[in-house]
């Protein structure tokens, strides 16, 4: 029998992290969860940064932890959001903490760039979706501030790669999380060198790209006498969280829709090739490159980032309620009272979500939501009234129906969310794994170690190991009628 084989998975997602230990055996895999540390930001004169030193500690807590827990374990793999960075010097110190996305630096940056290279340029070097928090455009910014930061830089590291360099002291950009920087050319398979040159952004910055798999080495001599873990190898998974949560996707067949649901909600469907076009750019879609040989054609949406401010909000004034108990007010407030944007870039930055939503709704000329159900009713209804807008443009840019349609991630507890979204888009829905982005994160290295042989493969372990609940969709006419008024509203 073949012994069953270990591995750590370190998940760091914009609200929270986590250290997670997976055991293959017999073609299932089960979970343990070993660590998990808060990962809020912290806001300094200069701007809102990631706290990465706390980060890094609570990694190599997870680590030991884990090796108390569990023994030998064969590898290790870090995967964390996309587009924030890390600056290294000459030496490879760190320049700085790294700044978040949500810091106000990017404000009116991409119209700026636009005026030295003009949009669908862009685009057509790249395939992403525009938005400011794109790591092209905070770097940018930088450029326009004349940053001295950036004339020390030597490299830059994304934030899983600065973390894969900190365990196993190799350089690299893994190749998932590349793709979602808006400097990389995806034909090409390489840095968008004349994007980075027309926005005078310093080309020895960008290191080398590693596919998902890569054995970067044992655990650094200084990490391994730190935590225990001798003999430990470093595998870079799909770094970017969502390229690991797609491979952990129990698909069946090969044209699902997958909705990646947490802190972001991101809309797509695995392809074999980057879909640029005239019709991509007009839809504002992204190609992201996703694991062995695929690629997510998909859309981020504002997602239960809204839900988590207005918890956030309402815990600074005092009211300290569950993620349960809100979705539960919702789930008794009056349907359909009015729709926002969750897109609005009134949304972006973090402050006071239920009086911006209720601002929006009046400037909107709506019924203004008053209790903290209906402004979490109103949210989650919109939230799956856009997953609908978005799966349409994807069908259309697919040339074919998508379904059914997966629902991943940690999003994936909210019950009256999924609901919502078969019945606003008149699917059915199938959700989990809960944690897709830990078991997808722990598939990758064991192919990378030979234990596993294929994503097909892979994916029979996610549907032999975990069972999905499914949901199917209600009646339409009241959600067909709140979708052309979203629609009024995106669409102003």
């Amino acid at each position: 029998m073949t012994p069953a084989q270990k591995y750590l998975a370190i998940d760091l997602g914009a609200e929270s992290g986590r250290a997670i230990a997976g055991t293959l055996e017999g073609g299932k895999l089960e979970l343990r969860e070993i660590h998990r540390f808060g990962n809020d930001p912290v806001r300094l004169p200069d701007g809102l940064h990631w706290d990465v030193l706390r980060l890094w500690r609570d990694i190599q807590t997870g680590i030991r932890l884990a090796v108390k827990s569990e023994g030998t374990l064969d590898g290790i793999g870090v995967d964390t959001w996309g587009v924030d960075f890390a600056l290294l010097d000459g030496d490879g110190g760190l320049l700085g903490n790294p700044v978040h996305y949500r810091d106000t630096r990017t404000d009116g940056v991409p119209e700026e760039a636009f005026k030295y290279m003009p949009r669908p340029e862009i685009f057509e070097h790249t395939g992403i979706q525009f938005m400011q928090i794109n790591t092209l455009f905070q770097l940018f910014s930088m450029t326009l501030a004349k940053s001295r930061l950036l004339d020390a830089a030597q490299a830059l590291l994304m934030m899983p790669d600065l973390f894969n360099y900190w365990l196993s002291g190799q350089k690299a950009c893994e190749f998932t999380d590349a793709t979602t920087t808006q400097c990389f050319d995806p034909r090409k398979r390489d840095w968008a060198w004349p994007v980075l040159e027309a926005l005078g952004i310093p080309p020895r910055l960008f290191q080398r790209v590693i596919q998902p798999g890569t054995i970067l080495g044992p655990l650094l001599p200084v990490v391994a006498e730190e935590t225990g873990a001798h003999g430990m190898q470093v595998i870079a998974p799909a770094c970017h969280d969502t390229g690991s949560a797609v491979v952990a996707v129990p698909a069946e067949n090969n044209t699902f829709a997958w909705i990646s649901s947490g802190t972001w909600s991101i809309i797509g469907a695995e392809v074999t090739q980057p879909s640029i076009s005239a019709k991509t750019l007009e839809y504002n879609f992204t190609n992201e490159g996703g694991a062995f040989g695929t690629w997510r054609l998909c859309k981020n949406v504002m997602g239960l980032w809204l839900v988590q401010e207005c918890r956030r909000t309402w815990l600074h004034q005092g009211e300290d309620l569950s993620y349960d108990a809100i979705t539960h007010l919702a789930s008794e407030a009056t349907p359909f009272l009015a729709v926002i944007d969750p897109d609005d870039s009134a949304f972006l930055h973090p402050g006071d979500m239920p009086e911006r939503i209720r601002s929006y709704c009046q400037k909107t000329g709506q019924a203004v939501p008053q209790t903290k159900g209906e402004i979490i009713r109103v949210v989650l209804e919109s939230i799956a009234l856009m997953y609908r807008r978005v799966l349409e443009r994807l069908e259309d840019l697919a040339g074919m129906q998508l379904q059914p349609i997966h629902i991943i991630g940690g999003g994936s507890k909210n019950r009256l969310l999924n609901q919502f979204t078969a019945d606003a888009a008149g699917r059915t829905v199938l959700t989990g794994p809960v944690e897709a982005t830990a078991i997808g994160n722990v598939l990758v290295q064991a192919i990378g170690l030979g234990h596993i042989g294929s994503l097909a493969e892979a994916r029979t372990v996610v549907r032999d190991s975990f069972a999905p609940q499914i949901y199917q969709p209600g009646p339409r006419a009241a959600w067909d009628e709140a979708y052309a008024h979203l629609l009024t509203v995106v669409n102003g």
